[in-house]
């Protein structure tokens, strides 16, 4: 039996509703295959009640509802992370800098990135890379110029530029010019932080 919820933390109504209009079915035809009744469905679907978790489950289950999709607000983790830039995370592979901008979440499963701001001095190189990975990267070059090398491929990039690529075959990327090179770097999956 659902109870009147004033607080109402856990809103599903809309994501019900948004699913039903799109599939095109009635309220009378959810409630009819929920064996609910029509006047339940639709207080659920404008949050004025909270289901029973048995009548949630079952309108996910008519409706064809991932349930992933339905409870992903309500993970422990909170849906927007921020990394101040005085508390970002470092890993120093001999004298390359990377600073954690985005910090991965088990929780991410098969979507989990990880996102770094890369510092390369004059002359020097990225390392991990070189026997290449499963996943993908990308990149952006915020100032200075390098040279990618891709396999036997190589590639000249600077300031303004992106780059990304299937990070299962070698690559490496060297700092070419003679001021510091500075780029965003994403990659999935992570590899140079651990999940925490």
């Amino acid at each position: 039996m659902p109870t009147q919820n004033k607080q109402q933390p856990y809103r599903f109504g809309e994501k019900l509703r948004t699913v039903r209009e799109k599939k095109g079915y009635t309220l009378k035809v959810v409630a009819q295959k929920a064996g609910v009744s029509e006047s339940l469905v639709s207080q659920i679907e404008r949050n004025r009640v909270s289901p029973a978790i048995d009548t949630l489950l079952t309108l996910a289950d008519v409706l064809d509802i991932n349930l992933e999709f339905l409870f992903e607000e309500y993970r422990r983790d909170k849906p927007v992370k921020i990394i101040r830039k005085d508390e970002r995370r470092k890993v120093e592979e001999e004298d390359v800098l990377y600073q954690e901008l985005a910090k991965p979440s088990e929780n991410d499963g098969e979507h989990a990135i990880e996102c770094y701001l890369l510092t390369i001095p004059p002359k020097s190189t990225t390392h991990r890379g070189s026997y290449g990975h499963l996943g993908r990267e990308f990149g952006y070059i915020m100032e200075g110029k390098a040279t990618f090398q891709y396999e036997s491929s190589v590639y000249e990039i600077e300031a303004g530029d992106s780059i990304s690529f299937s990070a299962s075959s070698p690559h490496v990327l060297i700092n070419s010019g003679d001021t510091e090179l500075k780029a965003i770097w994403v990659v999935t999956p992570p590899q140079r932080f651990n999940m925490q």
